[in-house]
């Protein structure tokens, strides 16, 4: 059984940094595709980054050049750093995992477990 908890999310001024954590059971990173999705309120859930087992990232071109996603497979948590954020990154964001490496890794459906969320809100 598959279970993720986010950790890390709060409130930041713009230009700040936070790294959020997503501690991952029920998962072999080696055979899995881990990523983040964000949702705003009154919007979908949009795509921010993921890493396929053998580490190869992608990122949303809104976050591109800020966010990294990172794993530790010893620690079977994943890390999102956020750095120079900015208000439009506020959402609640959600650690996801698919078996294997999904075709392109990028849209909500390819995801079949989520964790709860965690809120980030960055401040002007």
């Amino acid at each position: 059984q598959v279970q993720l908890v986010e950790s890390g999310g709060g409130l930041v001024q713009a230009g700040g940094s936070l790294r959020l954590s997503c501690a991952a059971s029920g998962v072999t990173f080696s055979s899995y595709t881990m990523g983040w999705f964000r949702q705003a309120p009154g919007k979908e859930r949009d795509f921010v980054a993921r890493i396929w087992p053998r580490d190869s990232t992608y990122y949303a071109d809104s976050v591109k050049g800020r966010f990294t996603i990172s794993k530790d497979n010893a620690k079977n948590t994943v890390y999102l750093q956020m750095n120079s954020l900015k208000p439009e990154d506020t959402a609640v964001y959600y650690c996801v995992a698919a078996r294997g490496r999904p075709s392109m890794s990028v849209q909500a459906r390819e995801y079949n477990d989520w964790g709860q969320g965690t809120q980030v809100t960055v401040s002007s």
